[in-house]
């Protein structure tokens, strides 16, 4: 049996190393650095950042964000945070920068803004919702994503839109 666990256990076992979208999960065989297979069985998707790890059978599996690629942001960070989340966009914000996930619509606009902007491998932990948990709804670059299946999406130019199905009203 799998649990959760809201806070770190006086000891961990072991690991298993997810990037952001693994981090959000509903039902997934996962394998830890150590080897051990285990089953996630949530009641719903379910955003693994609020959870410290897993309690399997007496083990305890802590949940670590994997490198991937991100852009790191410098310049006028007010303004570049209202741009990146106009675009509903996750982004970590430190006091001296902002990381979002690699994305080259994104790169151009924000370096047009006049954004300083180096690319990294580092854990990706944005910032929760906006009322302190859950996750933004981002756009995609053709990777389906929960928004595209309610019908929104873009034209290659990365601007999130929806059209209504003919004849709706």
């Amino acid at each position: 049996m799998t649990r959760l666990l809201k806070s770190a256990p006086s000891l961990a076992h072991d690991r298993v190393i997810l990037d952001y979208d693994q981090r959000l999960m509903r039902r997934k065989l996962l394998t830890s650095a150590g080897g051990r297979e285990f089953l996630v069985d949530l009641p719903s998707v379910t955003n693994l950042d609020d959870h410290w790890g897993f309690a399997v059978d007496g083990v305890n599996i802590e949940i670590v964000p994997a490198p991937e690629a991100v852009l790191v942001i410098t310049g006028d960070l007010t303004r570049l945070a209202w741009h990146i989340g106009n675009r509903h966009t996750p982004c970590q914000i430190h006091p001296d920068r902002l990381i979002i996930r690699e994305d080259h619509v994104l790169e151009r606009m924000l370096e047009g803004l006049g954004a300083t902007i180096r690319r990294e491998s580092l854990p990706f932990k944005p910032e929760g919702g906006a009322y302190g948990h859950g996750r933004t709804m981002g756009h995609s670059h053709g990777d389906e994503t929960e928004a595209a299946r309610f019908g929104w999406h873009h034209h290659g130019d990365g601007q999130l839109h929806f059209h209504a199905p003919k004849g709706a009203k």
